[in-house]
Parts: structure tokens; C-alpha cells; sequence
């Protein structure tokens, strides 16, 4: 019996050995339940982006959009996870809200923050235990600051790109997860966030540094959400690449991955800058199961 348990131990040990060294993030979420979670998504209106030249700023082959400009939604996400709560993307900046703001090839507007969508729930801010970030960019972490006693993942790259950025808003969002001892998972893999495979952040690389996806696998079906991969549902055929983004390469290579993922999985593919996209999903505060 004594070395029955000592093998059960040892096989555990070298389990999640080989998990770290992965690279993948260990769930701190507790021991994972023999039944299925009950899981629910809903989205958010977490803002909108007026771009004045789409094609100027969305691909480096001109010509590859039409000319003109685009307006994008801004939309983040809200999880169920059994009793547990997770965001996906945080948008843009609480402070912006009534008062829209031109920064040059951008408009950006935000007609309610995250907080008040939660209240519609009866949630708080303290009510959320996560807060997934697909990449740094001031649209997608903009009221992270909100929620500083959850948990953080974001990529690492991401992580130290965003730690020493001001934004529109204010001082860096991540500040609250920069301090020792803060509870963030900083991804260099896939991260499978509560540890029994119901939702699991794709590390795609090449929009920023550690760029994630994240794919969400509903009772109703799989549901794959972009972050920035593509930016509007044309980029998915025409593959453009932005200008800005750390490298056309691994931007190439991870489209391949995520639209391998699609097929392999049947998921709905949401662009969360898409609005024709977004609209798969139900109104919030209605949610998918």
C-alpha cells in the first residue's frame, strides 16, 4: 500500500514537471471536480474604434482592403466556470466612457465600462478570479486595473511590454500584477486556465510578442475568440498583415494554427473586433451555454 502511494506521488510529481517545462501555466484553481463545470460565455461591449484608413493601417500590402474607413467593435468576455468568473480582454479605458477621443488614425468611444455591465449581473469587481488578456494593446487592457485581486494571464512578452506602458487612461493597467508576490501567469505556451480543458488560451504569437487566443469549449459547442489575430472577417481570407505587429512570420504561422484549431474543433470563430462576429453570441446579459 505504503509504495502504491509512493508511486502515485511520484507519477504526479513528474506530471507536473513536465507541465512546467512546457511552459504551459499550472492552474491554481484547486482540485479539478469529477463532473464538468457548468460553463457560460457572454459578451460585452467593451467599446468601438472608428479607423479612418482600414487598409493603411491593417496591412502591409496596400491595396489588400478597401480604401476607407472601418468602424471596429471592442468587445471582451465574461466566463462561468462552476462558482468562478473569468474576463476575457478588459477594452478600453474606463475614464474614456462619454467622451470620445481622436488620437489621429483612430477614434476611440466607450458608452459603458465593464462594472456597471457587471452590475446588470449582481457581479462585483471582486467577484472575478481571473482576468485573461490577449495582448497588451490599450483596447484590450484598458480596465484591467479594475480587477486587481484576480488572478492575471497574459503573455509574457506581453507582460513586460505592458508593465512599462502608460496608456490613454493612465498609468499602465498590469500595474496592480507588477508588485512581488502577485498572482499572474505569464504565457510562453497554451495555458489550459482551469485545468480540465473547458477553456484554454492558444498561445499565437506574431500581433505582439505572446499574443493568445482563447477557446472557449461550450456544452453548445466550441467557441473560438481571436483576440487580434484578424481584426476584421476579411483579414481571415485575404490573411493581412498589420504594419505594427511584432512578426509577419509567426502572424502567418499562428493564422494557420488557429484556422487549424477551427476545423479540427468546429468551433464558431469570433473576431472580437467584428461585429457581424459578435453577434453570434447572444446580447449581454444574456449569455451561451
Amino acid at each position: 500500500m505504503k509504495r502504491t502511494g509512493s508511486i502515485l506521488l511520484a507519477c504526479l510529481a513528474l506530471a507536473a514537471c513536465r507541465q512546467a517545462e512546457s511552459g504551459e501555466a499550472i492552474p491554481d484553481n484547486g482540485p479539478a471536480a469529477s463532473d464538468p463545470a457548468a460553463l457560460s460565455l457572454a459578451r460585452l461591449d467593451c467599446g468601438s474604434i472608428r479607423i479612418k484608413n482600414f487598409d493603411q493601417m491593417f496591412s502591409d500590402k496596400p491595396g489588400l482592403y478597401p480604401a476607407g474607413p472601418k468602424d471596429l467593435t471592442d468587445s471582451c468576455y465574461l466566463i462561468r466556470h462552476g462558482d468562478q468568473w473569468m474576463l476575457w480582454d478588459t477594452g478600453l479605458w474606463a475614464s474614456l466612457k462619454g467622451k470620445p477621443t481622436d488620437v489621429g488614425p483612430m477614434v476611440f468611444s466607450l458608452d459603458r465600462t465593464i462594472a456597471e455591465q457587471l452590475a446588470e449581473l449582481k457581479l462585483k469587481p471582486e467577484d472575478i478570479g481571473i482576468v485573461g488578456m490577449s495582448h497588451h494593446h490599450e483596447d484590450h487592457a484598458g480596465q484591467a486595473a479594475v480587477f486587481p485581486n484576480a488572478r492575471l494571464i497574459i503573455g509574457a512578452g506581453d507582460f513586460e511590454k505592458a508593465k512599462a506602458k502608460p496608456q490613454q487612461g493612465g498609468p499602465s493597467p498590469i500595474t496592480p500584477w507588477v508588485k512581488e508576490g502577485a498572482r499572474v501567469t505569464k504565457a510562453s505556451a497554451d495555458v489550459d486556465i482551469f485545468g480540465d480543458g473547458s477553456v484554454v488560451a492558444l498561445h499565437l504569437p506574431g500581433h505582439t510578442p505572446d499574443h493568445l487566443a482563447l477557446l472557449v469549449n461550450l456544452k453548445s459547442g466550441p467557441v473560438l475568440l481571436s483576440g487580434d489575430l484578424y481584426h476584421a472577417t476579411e483579414a481571415r481570407a485575404k490573411r493581412g498583415v498589420p504594419p505594427f505587429n511584432s512578426s509577419r512570420e509567426q502572424t502567418l504561422a499562428s493564422m494557420d494554427r488557429f484556422e487549424a484549431k477551427a476545423k479540427e474543433t468546429g468551433a464558431k470563430v469570433i473576431i472580437q473586433h467584428e461585429a457581424g462576429d459578435i453577434a453570434k453570441l447572444p446580447a449581454f446579459p444574456q449569455s451561451a451555454d
